[in-house]
C-alpha cells in the first residue's frame, strides 16, 4: 500500500500533538498504541501583542516568563508587534503556484500546502512553536471586545486547516486537545462594566467566540483567563498585587482544570445537522442553567462558565 508524503506529514504532525497516529486511521493499520511527546519538562509559548514595553501587558508577558522559567519550563515568545508579523490572510501565504489559481479558496489551498510544506515560512515558524508548546498564553489588551487585529490575524493564518482543525478533528477532538491554553488580558473597564447588569455586558458572552470559536475549536483545553481590569486607572499598589497574583497562579498553572465544554459526543453528526442530541437534551432540561453559554437552550447562562473551571474557585 502506498502512503502519500502529504498523509505522512499528517500523520507526523498528530503524533506530535499526542494524538494516535493519522496513518493508521487512513490505511487501515491495526493499532493500540497512542503516540505521545516524552518531554522534559514543559514549554510555554506566549503570543504577545502590545506596541509598548511601558504597558502592563509588557510587564504580565515578563512575569510569566519569569515565573515559568523559574518553575523549570522552557519559554517561547512571538511578539507579534516586534516580528511585525503579517495579519492579513492572502495568496502569498502558501509558496508556489496555487491548485485552483481562478478559483482560490484561502482554506483548501493553505490545506495543500500545509501537506506538502508550501506554507510561507512565517506561518510555517510560528506553527513549529506551537507543536513544542504545552501551554500557550495569549496575553494582550481587549480591544473592542476582542483582541488586536494583528493578534488575530496570527490566530487566522497560523491556526489553519489540517494543523489546526479539520472536519474529523475540531472541538473535544481536535488537534491541539493534549495542550492547554488561556488569554490573558487588560481591560479599559471596571469589572463590574462586564457583568450581565453591566454596561459593556456579561464577560462569559463577550469571551465565547474566543475561547469556544477559536481555542476549544482546536482542541484547546482552555484554562480560565486571567483579566486585569481598569489597569491604566488603578494605584501602583494594586497593580502590583496583580502581578504577584498572576505569578503565583503560573507557579501550579499545569495542574489546573479547563473550563468545560460540551464533547462531540453530545452532537449528532452531519445527518442530523450536528443538534444536540435529544438524550443529552433530556438530562439537562430539569436544570435550572443551560449547559453553556452558546448552547443555553432559552435557560439563564450559567454563572461565570467562561471565567471558572467547573468545580474550583478559579
Amino acid at each position: 500500500m502506498s502512503v502519500s508524503i502529504a498523509m505522512v506529514r499528517a500523520a507526523r504532525h498528530n503524533e506530535r500533538m499526542g494524538g494516535t497516529s493519522l496513518l493508521c486511521r487512513v490505511c487501515a493499520w491495526p493499532s493500540n498504541k497512542v503516540f505521545r511527546r516524552t518531554i522534559q519538562g514543559k514549554t510555554a509559548l506566549t503570543v504577545f501583542a502590545h506596541q509598548e514595553r511601558t504597558s502592563f501587558n509588557y510587564a504580565m508577558k515578563e512575569a510569566a516568563q519569569a515565573a515559568l522559567q523559574k518553575k523549570g519550563w522552557t519559554v517561547l515568545v512571538s511578539d507579534l508587534y516586534e516580528m511585525n508579523f503579517n495579519a492579513i490572510l492572502s495568496r502569498d501565504d502558501i509558496r508556489g503556484e496555487p491548485k485552483h489559481p481562478n478559483n482560490f479558496k484561502y482554506s483548501s489551498e493553505t490545506l495543500l500546502a500545509w501537506k506538502e510544506g508550501r506554507l510561507a515560512r512565517d506561518i510555517e515558524e510560528e506553527q513549529k512553536k506551537l507543536e513544542k508548546a504545552d501551554l500557550v498564553i495569549f496575553q494582550f489588551p481587549l480591544y473592542w471586545c476582542g483582541p488586536p487585529a494583528i493578534m488575530k490575524g496570527w490566530m487566522e493564518r497560523v491556526f489553519s486547516k489540517g494543523f489546526a482543525y479539520s472536519r474529523e478533528f475540531r472541538y473535544s477532538e481536535g488537534p491541539f486537545k493534549n495542550k492547554k491554553a488561556l488569554l490573558s488580558f487588560t481591560t479599559g473597564g471596571c469589572e463590574s462594566t462586564t457583568t450581565p447588569k453591566g454596561m459593556a455586558g456579561d464577560m462569559n458572552v463577550i469571551l465565547w467566540p474566543l475561547q469556544s470559536g477559536i481555542l476549544n475549536f482546536c482542541g484547546f483545553q482552555v484554562l480560565p483567563p486571567q483579566i486585569a481590569y481598569y489597569v491604566a486607572h488603578e494605584t501602583q499598589e494594586v497593580r502590583v498585587g496583580m502581578l504577584k497574583s498572576w505569578e503565583k497562579r503560573l507557579e501550579t498553572i499545569w495542574d489546573e482544570k479547563p473550563i468545560r465544554f460540551l464533547p462531540n459526543q453530545d452532537f449528532e453528526g452531519e445527518s442530523g445537522g450536528y443538534l444536540l442530541k435529544k438524550e443529552v437534551e433530556e438530562v439537562k432540561s430539569a436544570d435550572k442553567y443551560g449547559p453553556t453559554v452558546g448552547q443555553n437552550l432559552g435557560k439563564p447562562l450559567p454563572p461565570d462558565s467562561q471565567l471558572k473551571s467547573e468545580g474550583t474557585g478559579l
